[in-house]
């Protein structure tokens, strides 16, 4: 299996998980499997809320890159190189010899490679995180619940809850109502 080391390899932008793809049947057809340990597009997961409802997405850590542990050798440098759509190849760096300069691909630091490797792993079992795209002072109009169809005003966030305060005028008196995320749009 030799010493494998961990690669960065560039891709056209959003194409990153195709890439991926394509590139592990290439090795699969190519039997290389023995050559590569895994091939990796780091991504976050997160809770958006849109319209209403609360979504996960999986936002890209690394956009445009994905990573490849792996014993080179010319034939899986080739591939990668050439025959995957949306890959242009690897981070390399000059290197001279003699009177002959190439572009040799460089391994990241194995410190480097344990940093993205668990930061990835904390991603994959934490809890997906709340992005908020409400404001304090805002105003928001309530979508579901008891208060449906009223307009209020952002008095707190509660990113940690997924939960909002908002002010609303009920029979002409300021009401505090805590609401979720999913129970309000921007007005």
């Amino acid at each position: 299996m030799g010493d494998m080391k961990w690669y960065v390899l560039r891709t056209a932008g959003s194409k990153e998980k195709k890439a991926a793809e394509y590139l592990e049947k290439e090795i699969e057809r190519f039997k290389l499997q023995d050559q590569v340990a895994q091939v990796l597009v780091p991504v976050k997961r997160e809770i958006v809320t849109k319209n209403g409802k609360r979504k996960v997405v999986e936002r890209l850590l690394y956009p445009g890159y994905v990573l490849i542990q792996a014993t080179l050798s010319p034939e899986l440098e080739f591939i990668i190189r050439n025959d995957v759509p949306g890959m242009s190849g690897f981070l390399t760096e000059k290197r001279t010899n003699g009177s002959l300069t190439e572009r040799v691909p460089v391994p990241i630091r194995d410190e480097e490679a344990q940093n993205i490797l668990g930061n990835q792993d904390y991603n994959a079992e934490s809890p997906a995180e709340t992005e908020v795209n409400f404001e304090i002072g805002e105003s928001v109009k309530i979508t579901d619940g008891p208060f449906s169809g009223f307009s209020g005003t952002v008095e707190a966030i509660e990113e940690d809850r997924s939960k909002l305060k908002v002010i609303v005028v009920i029979f002409g008196r300021k009401t505090l109502l805590e609401l979720s995320f999913t129970q309000v749009t921007k007005e």
